[in-house]
This record gives structure tokens, sequence and C-alpha cells, in this order.
């Protein structure tokens, strides 16, 4: 009989006023009665809607039914068949609004918890497998991917497990793209990254680091050097600001370099050299999950004070409700229904403070939400000495500047194809942020997974 608890079994956590203090994780992790509990829930529907919103495709009540069982390397082998990185997405990927939307438990009570299940099954295969050899036949094709973040790695993966010879350029000294410069260590320790890229170099796939194509090389060198296909999975890193007066000035940054220093060059770490920012009462501007990520990065970096400031009201924040709950426990103040106007300097050219204006909303945008509004007359001066914008990212459009015949769209986005990941450049195939803008994770890996599928057909693989 199915467990009919109408809730989750609940997520072990560092206490706030700890982990507050600290990047280590934040979610402990599910032991395996917690799992095996948590699993029962699980109706086992004969038409599983759950896989519908999953968009890799995991078979979710098969894994799931294996740890019911107790067969967890079964389960992982279940995941990682359509899956590359099982345990990233068990703990980055917004199942809230995917997989779990569609449970069909939660019509009625909490969903099964996915995530925290797929998150278990992953951690318990990289505590207790051993590594296995995988027999993999040559086909003698030759493909290069561009950008090693979550659509290149997936794509990478798909492809030398079909038999290529696979090597990804990547422009940073460390391979993993957003997954290492741009989520935070209490959300995603850089020691499952490491472990994901080590399984694809066990696979034979290579790795080319501080590799900028479209500078170091292009892609026309690349179809040079015998590449037959290529993706290009260079993600979506180019910050954006808001324009006001002051956005120069000696403590301001883009969520985008804050966050790399301390995720990427480890600034959090005594034993680092990585100049970072210390700063008493630190402003985030924004409300997705990376102001989130911003805001929870400055208090464990010693602020006093740290605040959201977001133009809309708690109910249209765009950011996960776990991740703005853990921001709250974790003492991150919410200055809802405020707007920056100008960032304000002292005689030595540092912030000292922000004009803002309170906003009321309106009218839905395009976007669904309701407009927010400026109210006349309601300025005031809020005190804070650093600013970090997290106002969203955009593709940086050198990859499609130095390559002919590939065509950008009005936001410098690759144009491509929705149901092949192909260009308008034959042989050039692109998926994940540099297509679509910023986006999740597991959309990313999608796109990687059907972008690999095309350029196999292309290449005459079947």
């Amino acid at each position: 009989m199915p467990n009919m608890s109408p809730t989750k079994v609940a997520m072990p956590e560092q206490d706030p006023k700890v982990r507050a203090k600290n990047f280590d994780e934040v979610a402990c992790g599910y032991t395996a009665e917690m799992a095996q509990e948590e699993a029962t829930r699980c109706l086992n529907c004969k038409k599983p809607v759950c896989i519908d919103g999953c968009p890799v495709l995991v078979h979710i009540p098969d894994f799931i039914q294996k740890i019911v069982e107790g067969e967890f390397e079964q389960a992982y082998e279940i995941i990682a068949s359509t899956n590359s990185l099982p345990a990233v997405c068990g703990r980055v990927c917004p199942q809230e609004t995917q997989c779990e939307a569609k449970c069909i438990r939660g019509l009625r009570s909490e969903p099964v918890a996915i995530g925290r299940l797929e998150r278990f099954v992953a951690d318990w295969h990289i505590e207790h497998s051993e590594k296995r050899e995988i027999e993999i036949i040559p086909n003698g094709h030759k493909v290069a991917i561009v950008g090693s973040g979550p659509a290149g790695l997936t794509c990478a993966g798909d492809l030398a497990m079909a038999g290529c010879d696979v090597t990804v350029f990547e422009a940073f000294h460390e391979c993993g793209g957003v997954l290492v410069y741009g989520i935070p260590e209490f959300r995603l320790p850089k020691a499952i990254v490491k472990r994901e890229v080590e399984g694809l170099e066990d696979l034979g796939v290579k790795f080319r680091k501080d590799v900028v194509i479209g500078r170091t090389m292009t892609i026309d060198e690349l179809f040079e050097e015998g590449y037959e296909a290529i993706f290009v999975g260079s993600g979506a890193g180019l910050p954006m600001f808001m324009g006001i007066e002051g956005e120069s000035l000696l403590g301001v940054y883009s969520a985008n370099e804050y966050l790399t220093r301390i995720n990427l060059m480890k600034a959090f770490r005594d034993d680092y050299d990585t100049p970072a920012p210390r700063n008493r009462c630190v402003a985030v501007i924004g409300g997705g999950n990376v102001a989130m990520d911003a805001a929870r990065s400055a208090l464990r970096m010693g602020a006093d004070k740290v605040m959201i400031v977001y133009r809309r009201s708690m109910e249209e924040l765009p950011a996960r409700a776990e991740e703005v709950q853990h921001a709250i426990e974790e003492g991150v103040e919410f200055n809802l229904l405020r707007n920056p106007v100008k960032i304000l300097s002292d005689e030595n050219g540092y912030v000292c403070g922000m004009e803002c204006i309170k906003m009321e909303l309106g009218e839905p945008d395009a976007s669904g939400r309701r407009r927010p509004v400026p109210i006349e007359g309601s300025e005031f001066t809020m005190e804070c000495d650093a600013v970090i914008m997290a106002l969203g990212t955009r593709a940086n459009p050198i990859i499609g500047q130095t390559t002919e015949g590939l065509d950008l769209n009005k936001w410098n986005c690759i144009v491509a194809d929705e149901e092949t990941a192909a260009t308008t450049r034959e042989g050039v195939y692109a998926g994940g942020d540099a297509v679509t803008g910023a986006a999740t994770v597991i959309l990313a890996m999608g796109a990687g997974k059907q972008a690999a599928d095309s350029m196999l057909k292309y290449m005459g693989v079947e």
C-alpha cells in the first residue's frame, strides 16, 4: 500500500544561524530510511505524467520503485540512462515547476519529493559504487563542444557514449560553466561537479581549458581541425545593469562577477588570494535565484546586513520558494516594491547608499506579472556600502560575430531550431542559455541531449 502521508519527508538541514556563517551545503540529504519512506508515497501511476514535466525524460516511477525495493544502484542506472548529471539536478532543478508540478499527489497534498530522491540516489552512488569500465565502440566521428556548462556536458556525454571522439573547449580554467562559477558551494558542492566532469573523462571526453572560441580559436578553425559537427553551449554570462547614475562607483558589482570571485576563484577561503569585498551593508537588486545566491553569499562573506531590493511583491518573486525561505531564515531582509533610481557615493568614490522610489503593482505585463509602477513623491534614501546587480544575463555575441553564416537574434542569442538545435550554419548546433537566454540547468541539459541526437543523425550515425 502506498504511504498516504500528505507531506513530504522533511529534508534535514543545517541550523540557519550556523549555516549563514559557512559555505557548507545547507541541505544534509535523506538517509536510506527517509528515502524509502518518501518513495512509498509514489502511487506508481499507469500514466506517469511526472515524466512529461522532466526536460530529460527521467523514468521517475521506475527509479522510485527501485528505492522502495532498496535497489539504490539500479535506481541510479535508471536515472543515468537519460540524465548525465543526477547529483546536480537533484540539488538545483526547480522540480516544483517541472516533474513535481505534474505529480498526481500534488493535487490534494504535497507532491512526491522527486528531486530529493534523485539527490539521494546520486549521492548513494557516489559513496558506494566502484568505478566501472564502460565499453564504447568508436564510430570514427570527431565533434567539438563549446562550453562545459550543463548543456555542453550533457551533449558531450551522449556523443561519447555513441562512440564519438569528443573535445570540450572551456573559456575558464575550471570546467562546469555556471555550475562552478554561478551556483554557490552551499547549494552545489564543487566536488560533485568535478566528479561529473571526471566521469566524462572516463568516457574519453577531452577538455581544453582557457580557450575562448571566437578569440583564441574560431568555429571555422575547429572545422579546419577536422571536427565534423560542433555544439555551442556557451551560456549567457553577460551581465545586465539598470543604466542608472552611480553604477560605475567602487562597490557596485554584477552578480556574475561577485559570485565568480567567490565560487570559481574561492574568495571565501583564506588560503586563496582572490580579492573579495567584505562589506558591512549589501543591497542586492533583483528577485531571482541569482539574487538569492548573491545575498546569501554576502551574509557568509561577513556582511552585517543584506537586503534584497525588488520592484514587485513577494508573490511575483521569480526565485524558487525554497531559496527564498532559506534566505529569510538566514536573515536576509526583503525590501519589496522598491526600485533604485541612483547609487550614491562618498567623497572617495565608494558606494554609501541608494536613492530609491516606492512602487505599486499595475496591470499584468507580457510576463503575466503585474507591472510595477512608481509612486510619485515616494523617493527615499537607503544606506548601503555595496550594491550587487542581479538583473539577469545575456548571451555574449562573440561566437556569432566571428562566425560567418551564424545568425543571432536581437538579444544576441544564437538562432537555433527548437526541434533539432540546428543553427543557420551547417554542422553547427546550439542550445541552452546561448540560445534561450538565462534559464534553468535542466532545460540546458535537455537542449544538450536534443543537439547530440541531431548531430549523430547529421553525421550518419545510427
